[in-house]
């Protein structure tokens, strides 16, 4: 039985970064991985996800409506738009941050501010947290992916891999200290 985690952001974020990462440490807990990435619009600030399943034998990293386990979200509208995705009793993660899309810059659409208390509505198991603030607050916003993938490895306690190790191995050599605070950060978010 495989597990699967949905991972959705705007582009430019670092939800692939944070998938690659996620799927080589899975690898080294000795499951079998596959990752999808779709990137829309991602080159102009639109959608972007990653679906990742991992167990004995997977065989394909498609998740359809009701069957993720997990969905991270870097922003909270997407993390609305991803609620169809997440199977009864799954996690969401989610950073609180905002970010408007053109046709809401545009006039043409509402953002839904809302969309927190929509989520816990229906959803048992909600993390909010502070991802892009504590990045900021880090050095740069840049890393709020890592701040996310620390509290995304404390949730589901994948223990057994260090995980440090990973974000080094797959960021810039001269972000290397900022993002492990980042990982530290979001490890000890509750």
């Amino acid at each position: 039985m495989a597990n699967s985690i949905l991972l959705v952001g705007v582009g430019g974020q670092g939800t692939i970064l944070i998938s690659k990462i996620l799927t080589a440490g899975l690898t080294q807990l000795g499951y079998q991985v596959k990752m999808s990435e779709i990137h829309g619009m991602s080159q102009r600030g639109g959608s972007v996800s990653t679906q990742i399943k991992y167990g004995e034998s997977v065989y394909a990293p498609n998740i359809g409506l009701a069957e993720a386990d997990m969905v991270i979200s870097f922003e909270k509208a997407e993390a609305l738009r991803a609620l169809p995705f997440l199977k009864k009793g799954g996690t969401l993660i989610t950073d609180e941050r905002e970010i408007y899309p053109m046709p809401v810059l545009s006039g043409a659409e509402q953002y839904p501010h809302g969309a927190i208390d929509e989520i816990k509505k229906h959803v048992e198991h909600v993390l909010v947290i502070k991802a892009a603030e504590t990045a900021e607050r880090l050095g740069s916003i840049r890393a709020q992916n890592i701040v996310l993938l620390g509290a995304l490895v404390k949730a589901m306690k994948l223990d057994g891999v260090d995980w440090e190790e990973l974000v080094k191995r797959f960021v810039p050599a001269k972000a290397v200290d900022m993002n492990i605070a980042a990982y530290r950060a979001g490890y000890g978010m509750e």
